[in-house]
């Protein structure tokens, strides 16, 4: 795990390349406080640069930036190939491989980081990254091409950031290495501003600043020093992007040839998949634990740790004085039943509010997932017992957790039918109490309300119910739900919402139903931006890494071959 960067400089005769990206570098120390290097090409004006946090070969061997065996191709990493060792394998039986001799096989080390380049050397970019199991973002150097190569996983797991400002193409795992470069202008983007009232973040591709994009996830953008080059082209300048997997491709795939076994073969092939992936995922020369909330995503995930592990698990939970937020109870008890070493921390209001101020350096443009101070705190108590911790993250977008899937069709079917302007009284209804007494109402009932109806925070669901009462159809009660505030044009100075794939019907899959449809969109545009982004700087933050074994694409693209009636039913996900 570590923090990449880098710049491509058209005009470069000047460039003081030590000093430019040892700064880019020192911004993302926190993401890679064990070692760090510099490359630069300065007759080529390309240069990268990366900060090391040491995980999978802990020898100078897995120093970067690394060169493949022939020269060719340099390469920053960020993040983890999980079966890179069975790359390995069949990179040795590839008459493409050209060894050097420091023996037999020529491995010089046993990072993922060496195996990515004879893989590149011997396969080819998108080749590479199909094979790929594992989280990342790349920068790969073609010497001989003259061609930037920029990667990212699948579902999104590791940020990259890039674009142009003047004259220099920059990159970087976050913004402050990009504003680390002196051409950085840091101009506010006004639509990405509409974009964030929309979401409560900033979906990709779109950053806070204009002329910077995040690359989106399950894609590699290339560019041509040549083309960049040729009489200043803007076109040549925008480089070409290309999807390598695409989530719209395989949902509509696996909905087109639903899984026809029985529920006890459905549950065989999960925990076989899930188990693998975490299998995988516990690779690590460095100590290792996970987050457990307490709820079936986390614990499953530490449950099937503990049952590959001859040592009990390290989990660590975050825990809260106020009863409708507080899992720590339910983590406690779950870390008992399985043998696990337990360390929880209640949070008090001044450790929040100490965690305030440090939250722009983390996440570098505006983000308001107020869950990002309790990750922020859990993360912090992890990193001082491990350097790396999994998570139970993707569980509700698989297998239909979140409550507005079940909550959206079931208001709709009984009343879709009712009056407009009936359903608008009522919705007024309802907001005449504030969620507070909502809340306080339903805790004095809770010994005689049934099971079904006794919810946390229930206030909170009764006003985002107030705010879907008007719709005209279910597609826009999940976008009510999701959207915090409902016209953003109106509301920035020469702002304007940009299409994204939440409000863009052209870019939403072909699935028959309309759970499906919110689960596959809340896979590519919530769970990346928002939770994914929130994990990553959080615990980047204090040079921790996450991995998320719910988003092996094996295990994801198997969960779209089940039916939906394998995930919701009885109002019940998951």
């Amino acid at each position: 795990m570590c923090g990449i960067s880098g710049a491509f400089q058209i005009t470069h005769q000047n460039v003081q390349w030590p000093n430019l990206l040892q700064d880019m570098a020192t911004a993302l120390a926190h993401r890679g406080p064990d070692d760090g290097g510099i490359w630069f090409d300065a007759a080529q004006g390309i240069g990268v640069a990366q900060r090391r946090l040491s995980i999978v070969d802990l020898s100078p061997e897995g120093h970067q930036p690394m060169f493949s065996a022939d020269g060719r191709y340099v390469v920053v990493f960020n993040g983890e190939i999980y079966n890179h060792l069975e790359l390995r394998k069949g990179l040795e039986g590839s008459s493409a491989v050209s060894f050097d001799d420091v023996n037999k096989l020529g491995w010089r080390g046993h990072s993922d980081t060496e195996t990515l380049l004879a893989a590149f050397d011997a396969w080819g970019v998108e080749a590479t990254l199909k094979k790929c199991v594992g989280m990342f973002a790349i920068a790969l150097w073609d010497r001989e091409t003259r061609v930037l190569t920029l990667a990212r996983d699948r579902l999104g797991e590791k940020p990259l950031y890039y674009g142009w400002q003047k004259d220099a193409m920059l990159f970087g795992s976050e913004l402050k290495a990009l504003k680390a470069h002196p051409s950085f202008r840091g101009e506010i983007d006004r639509d990405a501003l509409t974009l964030l009232l929309r979401h409560n973040y900033i979906p990709a591709p779109y950053s806070i600043y204009k002329g910077i994009y995040k690359l989106p996830p399950g894609s590699y953008w290339q560019l041509s020093v040549a083309g960049a080059l040729a009489a200043n082209s803007s076109s040549g300048r925008n480089g070409v992007l290309k999807a390598y997997w695409s989530a719209r491709e395989v949902v509509e795939h696996a909905q087109a040839s639903l899984f026809d076994g029985t529920e006890e073969d459905a549950l065989e092939e999960v925990e076989r998949l899930l188990a693998q992936s975490i299998s995988g995922q516990m690779m690590a020369d460095v100590p290792l634990g996970a987050f457990l909330s307490g709820g079936i995503d986390s614990s499953t995930v530490v449950a099937l740790m503990q049952a590959q592990s001859t040592r009990p698990v390290k989990t660590f939970t975050i825990g809260f004085h106020e009863e409708g937020y507080n899992e720590a109870e339910h983590a406690h008890a779950v870390a008992r039943h399985l043998g696990c070493e337990h360390t929880e921390l209640y949070m008090k209001p001044d450790e929040a509010l100490a965690a305030i101020p440090r939250l722009p350096t983390l996440y570098d443009e505006p983000f308001s997932d107020s869950s990002q101070i309790p990750t922020y705190l859990v993360s912090g108590l992890a990193a001082s017992h491990v350097t790396v911790s999994l998570s139970g993250d993707g569980g509700d977008e698989l297998f239909g957790g979140y409550n507005r899937y079940f909550w959206a069709q079931r208001i709709w079917r009984k009343l879709g039918w009712v009056p407009r302007p009936l359903r608008m009284a009522l919705a007024g209804g309802l907001t005449t109490l504030p969620p507070e007494a909502w809340n306080g109402a339903f805790e004095r009932l809770s010994h005689v309300l049934p099971s079904r109806w006794r919810y946390k925070t229930p206030g909170d669901k009764l006003h985002k119910l107030a705010e879907v009462l008007a719709v005209k159809s279910p597609e826009e009660i999940y976008l009510a739900l999701v959207s915090h505030w409902k016209q953003p044009g109106q509301i920035v100075v020469n702002g304007r919402e940009q299409p994204t794939a939440l409000t863009d019907s052209g870019q939403w899959a072909n699935l028959p139903d309309f759970e499906s449809r919110m689960m596959y969109l809340d896979t590519v545009t919530y769970l990346p931006d928002d939770i994914l982004t929130k994990v990553d700087r959080a615990a980047m933050g204090v040079s921790l890494e996450t991995r998320v074994p719910m988003l092996d694409h094996r295990l994801l693209e198997f969960a779209w071959h089940l039916p939906l009636s394998m995930k919701i039913r009885d109002g019940q996900g998951k």
